[in-house]
């Protein structure tokens, strides 16, 4: 077996789009449909069209891949469809003020409704007033008073003529009515009553007595007398105020007769009106109702809130809520402070988005949903329940005594559009049983393409729509193959073209940019290579720190020579969105011991679970393979030099089993090379990520060295079809200056770092190969176990090994 070296052909596609009649985008007809979206643009529609309850929509895709606009660009479809809006509206429930009472109006009708009801104040505030200054209703007001002041003179003196027939005087004091006896008309002293006769001073004593109880009567009369005339004022204001009120009320019932809530609201305002004229009365008689305007704004018994507006809306709302907070989805009731008190009314209710989207859709996204107190909750509730209660976080969680609204609830038909990644669905999907019940409809959008011939102009197409709706300059035919081309490496896989909407749309922007800068009226491929090199440039501070740090010999990494039970593998580090290539070097030892592979980066804490999966691999794959008929008298240790954090993965395990081979059999290893490649129980090479990443990183290293001619990286064969490397890597390929070998086992690995063939053969493995001299060498160690073990596990060892 011997690996496969690879053509320069082989490591970057190139797009051809001679067959295209285009010059530049500017000649293209935008892409009207989601490009490569088919199957989630299936699901949108379907989603929108149902109308069941639970139908909801989750879509979810990698961040990028523009769920937001095409969400929007299906909606913005359905929205025209000549669907009725309402208006939403709360007023005084007069009868509870605490809870308000919800109208639902056709749309504009809410707005005209609480501007006719601030007229109706200002008409009140200002006519009222007047009324009730009126010569008719003062002369009426002065005859009840007059009547009633002379009910009660009149019950007074004729219990002052009966008081003064029995020589008893009824005399008015600041403290009220006493009863006094008296003598040729004049009032006896204390001192004149004491010289009466005894006799007489008894007698006038029960005479007063018995006129102190007519006297309690009278007195007892008054507060009736009082409550009879405040009856008659009252009526006599209800009936003065009732002819303002009806007269202007009249015409409100007039306008709005189609409306039977509102005729039925309006009964109240006018009765409620009628019974508290003095509400709309200066506080001090004479006084003027001056800024009437402004009065009527903080009159707010007869206010209307119009919590939703839809006049001039046409189709259904489509809404986005970009922070979904638990208020901002179901609204909430806020308060002013006054004198240290909180006081609220039915005026201070505030919508939330699902008020607005009432009757059409709400766009949120399902991470921030989830990263706010309760709003998930409440979401569910409102989606559940059908309807929309507004309630304060703090009551729910009783957290607050405060005392507050109960507002009708709003009813509620909405379609709700979660948009988030695959792992929040499915994490949702898992954990929470009400999400399946309430969002059946899955919109999996996807992150990539084909790449085939049909879908190039189609893709130039969607550049042509990208740059046009942006106001770019025009993209030449060379620049737009040079972006397809880039979108494969995004998608690292030459058989795929990345669909990524904002990867795209940057690359266009700064491609534009430089094109501009340097006086072109057309995007070329120059210009498109500056941007791509740019933003590559701006990012590379990680990457330049890693290769100083190998070039200063600070991070050991050779790139010639050869070295026993060392080897070069490859990783990849992330920083953010951005990934480079790091070069690692592995190290092994081996020795007598209990069969066990020790990973020093598991037992350290560093190592991930599928890296320690990868060492049992490589354990299961040196017994199967050099210790079937007894036991693997080794023990190894295997790790990453210099590693400081986690290692996690499964990529080099191909390395991993080369250097323990090493190790084992003191077989020294080609430094010029690099390792990358994921390996099962059988040796078979598997796949990786981040080939081109790695490929470049041990690149950079070499080159910054000085190409020798014999570096190169070996990968799997699986991860040929992945190759989009840079020009610099296709360039030094071409020039025979680096190499890019491909494996679909072990031992060819093995054979290249060696120097050495497997040698397989029917019967074992031959001599000289690496294979026997690894299996030599487990022979010696099993030997060695045996005769420490004593004389007779030493016989059986050697019947084993032979």
């Amino acid at each position: 077996m011997a690996l496969m070296e690879l053509t320069t052909a082989q490591l970057y596609r190139n797009c051809d789009l001679t067959a295209s009649s285009f010059g530049n985008t500017g000649e293209l007809e935008p892409l009207q449909q989601p490009l490569g979206q088919s199957r989630a643009l299936d699901a949108l529609e379907f989603g929108v069209d149902i109308q069941r309850r639970g139908f909801n929509i989750f879509a979810f895709g990698p961040s990028g891949l523009g769920k937001h606009q095409l969400v929007r660009d299906v909606l913005g479809k359905q929205s025209t469809n000549g669907w009725v809006q309402y208006d939403w509206c709360y007023v005084s429930n007069f009868s509870d003020p605490a809870k308000p009472r919800l109208l639902q109006l056709p749309a504009g009708v809410g707005s005209e409704l609480e501007e006719d009801m601030l007229q109706l104040i200002e008409d009140l505030l200002t006519s009222l007033p007047s009324t009730f200054h009126s010569e008719e209703y003062r002369n009426r007001l002065q005859d009840i008073e007059g009547e009633m002041m002379e009910r009660s003179e009149e019950a007074f003196s004729t219990l002052g003529a009966r008081a003064r027939e029995r020589d008893v005087a009824l005399l008015r004091t600041p403290a009220g009515y006493t009863l006094a006896p008296i003598a040729d008309g004049e009032v006896i002293t204390p001192e004149q009553f004491a010289k009466l006769s005894e006799e007489e001073q008894t007698k006038l004593q029960e005479v007063i007595a018995e006129l102190q109880v007519d006297l309690q009567e009278v007195v007892s009369q008054l507060p009736m007398i009082k409550r009879e005339g405040s009856h008659r004022i009252k009526d006599l204001n209800r009936e003065i105020t009732q002819l303002t009120v009806e007269q202007f009320i009249a015409w409100l019932d007039k306008k709005y007769a189609e409306y039977p809530s509102i005729v039925d609201y309006l009964t109240q305002v006018k009765n409620f009106a009628i019974e508290n004229a003095e509400e709309f009365l200066p506080e001090e008689e004479g006084a003027e109702n001056e800024h009437v305007k402004q009065q009527a704004k903080n009159y707010a018994a007869f206010r209307v809130n119009v919590l939703v507006d839809n006049t001039g809306a046409t189709g259904q709302p489509v809404v986005y809520e970009e922070n979904p907070t638990y208020q901002n989805l179901i609204g909430r009731v806020e308060y002013v402070s006054q004198m240290g008190t909180l006081l609220t009314d039915f005026t201070l209710i505030k919508p939330g988005s699902l008020h607005r989207a009432n009757g059409g859709y709400l766009i949120v996204e399902a991470r921030k949903l989830l990263s706010h107190m309760y709003a998930w909750e409440g979401l569910k509730q409102a989606l559940r329940a059908g309807e929309i209660k507004i309630a304060s976080l703090q009551e729910i969680l009783s957290m607050n005594s405060t005392v507050s609204l109960e507002p009708e609830s709003v009813p509620l038909e909405v379609k709700v559009i979660l948009l988030g990644e695959p792992f929040i669905y499915y994490m949702m999907n898992h954990y929470d049983p009400e999400f399946r019940q309430l969002f059946h409809v899955a919109a999996d959008f996807s992150a990539d393409m084909p790449w085939q011939e049909e879908n190039l102009l189609l893709f130039a197409r969607a550049i042509a729509g990208c740059q046009q709706r942006e106001g770019l300059l025009p993209i030449d035919r060379h620049a737009v193959q040079l972006i397809i081309e880039q979108t494969a490496r995004w998608a690292g896989d030459t058989e795929k073209l990345s669909l990524n909407q904002d990867n795209l749309g940057l690359l266009l922007e700064e491609s534009d940019y430089w094109s501009r800068r340097n006086g072109h009226e057309v995007i070329g491929r120059d210009d498109v290579i500056a941007a791509i090199e740019k933003h590559d440039m701006r990012r590379s501070s990680l990457r330049e720190l890693l290769q100083e740090q190998v070039l200063r010999d600070i991070r050991l990494i050779d790139t010639s020579g050869s070295k026993i039970a060392q080897i070069n593998g490859l990783s990849v580090l992330s920083q953010g969105d951005y990934s480079i290539g790091a070069p690692a070097r592995i190290t092994a030892t081996a020795r007598l011991g209990a069969g066990k592979v020790v990973d020093i980066e598991r037992e350290s804490k560093l190592g991930g679970e599928i890296h320690s999966k990868a060492v049992m691999i490589i354990s299961a794959y040196l017994a199967s393979t050099y210790a079937s008929d007894g036991p693997l008298a080794l023990s190894a240790s295997l790790v990453f030099e210099q590693s400081y954090g986690g290692v996690d993965g499964d990529s080099a395990s191909c390395a991993e089993v080369c250097v323990l081979l090493s190790a084992i059999a003191a077989l020294p290893l080609a430094q010029n090379l690099a390792v990358t490649g994921s390996m099962n129980q059988f040796g078979e090479v598997q796949a990786i990520g981040g080939v081109n990443e790695k490929i470049e990183g041990f690149f950079d290293i070499c080159a910054a060295r000085g190409l020798s001619g014999d570096q190169g990286v070996i990968i799997p064969a699986a991860n040929q079809p992945h190759l989009m490397l840079k020009p610099a890597v296709t360039s030094a390929v071409e020039a025979g200056q680096f190499h890019v070998y491909t494996a679909s086992h072990v031992e060819q690995v093995m054979e290249k770092l060696s120097g050495l063939a497997a040698g397989r053969e029917a019967d074992g493995f031959a001599a000289g190969s690496f294979n026997r001299l690894v299996l030599d060498r487990i022979h010696e160690l099993q030997n060695l176990q045996a005769a420490l073990a004593g004389p007779e596990k030493s016989q059986n060892g050697d019947r084993e090994t032979r």
